[in-house]
């Protein structure tokens, strides 16, 4: 006889030799007494079917996680059921043996946990680490060769964490507009040991794919750059998945950071110190040529940094006082000025921005201290168009900008910046998420391990945004 109470309830059932064969039960806890040709069960959890018991025991059922039947699925799941206390960097994975994994569902508090399967089915591991503190159950389903599936539950939790990382975005803001230059700037609070494990925490979906990589500066600042400008008019989200990381001894993450943002029109500008002339393209066409007057040089500070900028911030107006460069009140060539129309393109001071005191000079001389001046017109017409990430190239000045001076990124050669990646590599971010680029540059494999579909030839420009920054 049998006696059924409801799916996680105590079934207990009494078997004679006469009636084991193909008898599908549900299993999760197996206990057996041995009693001449008799042997009792109680089961809890998931199901699986026995196909033959010996006199005194259990033939080919263990665990809650194996039946009777010789081609019949056997199902691992780790972590294992009742564990307490985890590391929250433990991996939830299922393996499969005599069979496929068919369908793994995980269940807790926080985000859906995200998965991999392997292209023979018979492993599904999780993407990320783990939150601290949480309780996890993990449901997988498999299909044995005999055609029978099995399903088998483990239930565990994480450890709480004492010491936690703080994470913060300066660029992009969620939602937010920018620009085909615009990076992924990540910073910490405290100082990351372990790179590479937060670096392998970072993902970046496009939907249009590109190549980019990570490069760290420091041990609190990260950046993402893609290879080439980003596609105008492409949807991109950003997930640190930091919960649950090792970022250092004692050091865990606790929380998620997250944004989703669209790359705008493409704004590319150019601007010379020797025409005294600035060049604005949208989506690859002339819409404005713009008088312009640079840094006068002399010293370092007056003359403006040449190479490829990013436009950073928008202010209007803001205070340029020369004691931020040290030259205060009383110095020679002290100044303390109220700018309209400012659009920032470095840290050293730099911003395209309206200089009516100017115009005169603007198109034949240069005689700012270092900024790029237009007209109180032409000026408002740039504040207006810019997003965050604008690219802005500056010719003809012996003052080279740096690659950490605001978001002069660009300014790094892409080998040199892969080389400053934690796991010295870079990725495909596609609408999947992203993927490391195989060392013979032939592709990505996606995270199973296989390569992703086609896309665009990398060397295609993106439409209305030049394909390698000139």
């Amino acid at each position: 006889m049998g006696v059924v109470s409801g799916y996680d309830t105590l079934w207990t059932r009494s078997y004679t030799d006469s009636d084991i064969a193909g008898v599908a039960v549900r299993v999760g806890r197996l206990v057996h007494t041995a009693r001449r040709r008799r042997a009792t069960l109680e089961l809890v959890g998931g199901t699986v079917a026995c196909a033959a018991l010996t006199v005194g025991g259990l033939a080919g059922c263990s665990g809650g996680q194996t039946d009777l039947t010789a081609n019949a699925v056997h199902l691992d799941v780790s972590p294992a059921n009742g564990g307490d206390g985890l590391r929250p960097d433990s991996v939830i994975q299922v393996a499969a043996d005599r069979g496929t994994v068919e369908n793994v569902t995980v269940t807790h508090k926080g985000a859906p946990v995200e998965g991999d399967l392997s292209a023979d089915r018979t492993r599904w591991k999780a993407r990320w680490t783990l939150d601290p503190g949480t309780s996890y159950t993990v449901t997988a389903t498999g299909l044995g060769v005999d055609g029978r599936t099995h399903t088998v539950t483990s239930d565990f939790n994480t450890a709480k964490v004492k010491k936690t990382l703080d994470a913060a975005l300066d660029a992009p803001y969620n939602k937010e507009v920018v620009g085909v230059g615009i990076p992924i700037v990540l910073r910490f609070q405290q100082g990351i040991a372990d790179r590479a494990a937060v670096e392998r925490s970072l993902e970046v979906k496009s939907a249009k794919p590109v190549e980019g990589a990570w490069h760290w500066f420091d041990d609190q600042t990260v950046v993402f750059r893609t290879k080439e400008y980003w596609p105008a008019h492409t949807k991109v989200s950003f997930r640190a998945h930091l919960s649950g990381v090792r970022a250092g001894k004692g050091l865990w993450g606790s929380k998620d950071v997250k944004a989703d943002f669209r790359i705008g029109d493409s704004h590319i500008s150019k601007a010379s110190a020797v025409t005294h002339m600035m060049s604005v393209r949208r989506n690859g066409r002339l819409v404005r040529t713009i008088p312009v007057s640079m840094g006068r040089g002399g010293v370092e500070k007056y003359t403006t940094t040449n190479g490829l900028h990013l436009t950073m911030e928008k202010d209007d107006p803001v205070i340029m006082d020369s004691a931020t460069t040290g030259c205060g009140p009383g110095c020679p060539g002290y100044y303390r000025e109220t700018v309209y129309a400012a659009v920032r393109i470095s840290n050293s001071g730099e911003y395209v921005h309206s200089a009516p005191w100017s115009v005169g000079d603007q198109g034949n001389s240069n005689v700012s201290h270092g900024c790029v001046n237009a007209s109180p017109e032409n000026a408002r017409w740039f504040y207006n168009l810019s997003y965050r990430g604008d690219p802005v190239r500056i010719v003809g000045t012996s003052r080279e900008l740096e690659p950490d001076n605001g978001w002069g990124f660009w300014q790094e050669s892409w080998k040199k910046w892969v080389q400053g990646s934690a796991l010295k590599q870079s990725v495909t971010a596609g609408p999947q998420g992203n993927a490391p680029v195989r060392p013979d540059g032939s592709g990505a494999a996606d995270a199973s391990g296989s390569a992703p579909a086609p896309s665009a030839s990398p060397g295609a420009a993106p439409s209305g945004a030049s394909a390698v920054p000139t």
